[in-house]
């Protein structure tokens, strides 16, 4: 059984709704890891019962268990919640609200949903398997080149530009990623959240600092190629479009469209597009490795339907129960970010029984959704019955919410499910994935961060008989 990060600092308890509420007034934003629900007493019970956690450190914080208690507080609809400038992460409010419309808007200008988006990344699916022909069968680590593939359908989007694989600079900047995640979940890293000032102190927090300093530095670059470059009339990714709207409403000192957050919402939409889907595919490649069976069925499947002569679209999901199960699977199982998207209460409240406070600190225990054993027949397999019926065609899960939901539901939703099935799919129509014969069988675990990742794996692959080269350009 796969569990939460642990690092103990304060003891969970169960707060009734008797509670009196009086908590220690809240003194900074940062949060800190819980101890996994299975070394709990009471988080053994976080699936049969609606359970809030209260942890009283330097403000007040709740992590929220059960599919039933998440799914109303995050559909809670009343401007309850509160979460600093951007879109993913910032403060619910008129500026939020005028980013994200914003933003949403412009993305679907720029093609989200749409078949020109689909077919840009069935194209980069075809650049990243070209990459993996070129490794000649060869074992090899296919992480950085997933990251970059995933990365370039956003940067298409935001940048209006693609990087090549070989690019040092911009691998430079995932690799960048990569050290803020797990920078961020690091002992010194996380002791700030019980003692602030010590992220004051040199070497605490100082490789988190220059990583995001220097990813800063990029976007910076890129935005100020964009201002010297930006015409009116020509609207040539997100940067232009926001620009634009930095035009209209200059001299308006409540604007939300500020250069400052021009920046901060690109880091988001470059972080979010990027590293929560090339993470999920990298998972994907791990259990086709673990489960051959479960490989050769999805391919049976793409032969059936798609062959071997044509590139796969999104209108072949449809006639795709099992691949389209597997691949939904693949994010239950996998449980990429498990706390979700943290929520601040903007006043008092009362939710199923259970008293939050202002200024409360709200995580969402999305694990204890996906791992549901009251939801799921086997929560901790990988079973891709789950989204199957009994005639084998697929279902969808009210209990699946890898996006989580209510008015901070992943604002890439829709391009990720797009992401997911058009790359998992060319993977498996043009190559079989399996484990190097001189190499021990992959954890089925974790590396802990923020978004979970994978260990570091190996794996072959060989080209399926039949690919016609010209697919591989």
């Amino acid at each position: 059984m796969r569990v939460l990060p642990s690092f103990q600092v304060c003891r969970a308890i169960v707060v009734p709704k008797q509670d009196s509420g009086s908590f220690t007034e809240p003194t900074t934003n940062h949060f800190v890891p819980l101890l996994p629900n299975d070394q709990t007493p009471e988080g053994n019970e976080s699936h049969e019962q609606n359970i809030s956690y209260k942890i009283k450190i330097a403000y007040n914080f709740h992590i929220t268990g059960s599919f039933k208690f998440v799914s109303s507080l995050l559909s809670y609809d009343s401007g309850l919640f509160l979460t600093i400038k951007g879109v993913v992460m910032a403060r619910y409010g008129q500026s939020w609200k005028d980013v994200r419309r914003f933003s949403l808007s412009t993305l679907r200008d720029l093609g989200l949903g749409k078949k020109s988006l689909a077919e840009r990344v069935t194209e980069e699916a075809g650049f990243l398997c070209s990459a993996f022909k070129s490794k000649g069968g060869r074992p090899f680590n296919p992480h950085l080149m997933i990251n970059n593939a995933v990365s370039n359908v956003i940067c298409s989007i935001v940048f209006g530009d693609r990087f090549e694989y070989d690019d040092k600079n911009f691998l430079k900047v995932l690799t960048l990623f990569e050290e803020i995640l797990k920078a961020s979940t690091g002992i010194l890293t996380q002791l700030t959240n019980v003692i602030p000032t010590l992220i004051h102190v040199p070497g605490v927090a100082s490789e988190l600092f220059r990583a995001q300093d220097n990813i800063f530095t990029f976007l910076r670059g890129i935005i100020t190629e964009h201002k010297a470059t930006w015409d009116p009339n020509l609207k040539r990714d997100f940067i232009d479009a926001f620009l634009e709207e930095v035009e209209k409403t200059k001299g308006d000192p409540n604007s939300a469209f500020c250069e400052i957050n021009l920046l901060m919402t690109v880091g988001d939409l470059f972080t979010a597009g990027t590293e929560t889907t090339s993470t999920t595919l990298r998972f994907g490649l791990l259990y086709m490795m673990l489960y051959p069976d479960i490989q050769n069925r999805v391919q049976e499947e793409i032969d059936q339907v798609i062959g071997r002569e044509r590139k796969p679209t999104m209108d072949d999901r449809a006639n795709m129960p099992y691949t389209n199960a597997v691949v939904h699977e693949i994010q239950r199982y996998s449980d990429i970010i498990p706390l979700g998207v943290p929520h601040k209460t903007s006043r008092d409240t009362d939710i199923n029984g259970f008293f939050i406070p202002k200024d409360t600190l709200l995580m969402f225990n999305l694990s204890s959704v996906l791992k549901d054993e009251s939801v799921w027949a086997r929560p901790y397999q990988f079973y891709p019955e789950h989204f199957l019926d009994a005639d084998g065609q697929f279902i969808k899960r009210d209990a699946f919410m890898p996006f989580s939901a209510g008015r901070r539901i992943c604002l890439g939703e829709q391009l990720a499910r797009m992401e997911l099935f058009l790359f998992f799919t060319t993977f498996l129509q043009q190559f079989t994935f399996f484990i190097p014969r001189d190499q021990p069988r992959p954890m089925d675990g974790l590396i802990i961060a923020f978004i979970l990742e994978t260990p570091p794996i190996k794996g072959e692959n060989t080209m399926n008989e039949d690919w016609e080269e010209e697919q591989l350009r």
